[in-house]
C-alpha cells in the first residue's frame, strides 16, 4: 500500500517514497527471530543431562610383532685435513712499472731542485733588501749627521760673528771712552788756562817762581783737607795685594757741594771704586781753597793703602 501526503506545494517536487519497504522491514524481523531462537536450542541441546558419555576400542584382525631395536652406526672416522697450496709468488714489477717508478723519482727529485732554488733565490732577494735597507738606513743617518754638523758650524758661524760684532761695539765704546776723556781732559787743562790767565794779583808764597797773579792749580794743603773730609766715609774691609789708584772726575757747585761725580780710571777692584763713590755721596759738600776757591771739575785719586 503506498500513501502520499500532501503537505504543501514543495511536496510535489519531492521524489516518491520506494515500493515494498514495509515488506523488507517485516522479512528482517522474522529471519532475526528464527536465527535467535536457532541459537537458542543449540545451546540447550549441549546442556541436556540425558545425553550420556560413550567410549570405543580399536582393534586390528592380525597380530604384528615390532621390529628390532636399530642399532647406532660408529661415527665416520674425521676427514683428512686438507693441505692448501702455498700462495703464489708475487711477481717481480715489470719494465714498464720500474720505469715509471724512475720518472716519477726523477720528478720529485727535480721539483725538490726547484723549491730549494726558489727558497735559495728568496733567502739571496731576501738579504739584498735587508743590506739595501741597511745601507739606505747608513746613508740618511750620515745625511742626517752631515746636516747636523752643518748646521752646527753654522751655528758656530754665527756664535764667532755675533762675538766679533760684540768685540767691535765694544772696542768702539772703549775708543768713544777714551776720546771723550781726552777731550774732557784737555777742556779742563783749557779752563785751568784760562783761569790762569784770566787771575788779577800775585798771591802765590814768597817761594814760589810763577808770574801769575794766583797759582791756578789749587793749593798744596787742598788735597789733604779733601782727603780729611772724604776718608772717613770710606767703608771698605776687603783686603787687598796692591795699591791700586781710583780716578774720579767731581764736579761742585760754587758752595763746594757735589753735583755729579764719575770714575775716570778705574783700579780694577769694583768694591773698592764703589767705596770711593759711596764716601763721595756721603760727604755731600767738599772745602773750600785756602782763597776761597771751589775747583771744579777737579780730578781726584784715592788708594786702598793711603
Amino acid at each position: 500500500m503506498e500513501l502520499l501526503a500532501v503537505s504543501g506545494p514543495a511536496d510535489r517536487y519531492a521524489p516518491p517514497p520506494p515500493p515494498g519497504r514495509w515488506r523488507a522491514v517485516a522479512a528482517a524481523v522474522v529471519v532475526h527471530v528464527l536465527l535467535i531462537g536457532a541459537l537458542t536450542w543449540g545451546v540447550n541441546w549441549r546442556e541436556d543431562p540425558k545425553v550420556l558419555s560413550a567410549a570405543a576400542e580399536l582393534w586390528m584382525p592380525t597380530v604384528q610383532e615390532a621390529a628390532p631395536k636399530p642399532v647406532e652406526a660408529p661415527p665416520p672416522p674425521p676427514p683428512a685435513p686438507v693441505v692448501l697450496p702455498p700462495p703464489p709468488a708475487p711477481a717481480g714489477p715489470s719494465q714498464a712499472d720500474i720505469a715509471l717508478e724512475r720518472e716519477k723519482k726523477r720528478l720529485a727529485d727535480r721539483r725538490r731542485q726547484q723549491q730549494e732554488e726558489a727558497e735559495r733565490q728568496r733567502k739571496q732577494q731576501l738579504a739584498k733588501a735587508e743590506a739595501r735597507k741597511r745601507e739606505l738606513a747608513e746613508q740618511q743617518r750620515t745625511a742626517e749627521q752631515q746636516r747636523a754638523a752643518e748646521q752646527q758650524q753654522r751655528e758656530l758661524a754665527e756664535q764667532q760673528r755675533a762675538a766679533e760684532q760684540q768685540q767691535r761695539e765694544l772696542a768702539l765704546r772703549e775708543r768713544e771712552h777714551e776720546e771723550q776723556d781726552s777731550k774732557r781732559r784737555a777742556q779742563l787743562r783749557e779752563e785751568n788756562m784760562r783761569r790762569i790767565q784770566g787771575l788779577a794779583g800775585a798771591t802765590g808764597a814768597r817761594t814760589a817762581t810763577g808770574t801769575a797773579q794766583r797759582a791756578a792749580g789749587p793749593s798744596d794743603s787742598y788735597g789733604g783737607r779733601i782727603r780729611a773730609r772724604v776718608r772717613p766715609n770710606i767703608v771698605f774691609t776687603d783686603p787687598v795685594s796692591g795699591n791700586a789708584v781710583t780716578e774720579v772726575e767731581v764736579r761742585m757747585a760754587p758752595d763746594g757741594t757735589i753735583t755729579s761725580r764719575k770714575i775716570t780710571k778705574s783700579s780694577g777692584l769694583k768694591a773698592w771704586d764703589d767705596a770711593v763713590l759711596r764716601a763721595l755721596d756721603r760727604t755731600e759738600v767738599l772745602p773750600r781753597d785756602v782763597d776761597g776757591r771751589v775747583h771744579s771739575p777737579l780730578l781726584m785719586e784715592f788708594r786702598p793703602r793711603d
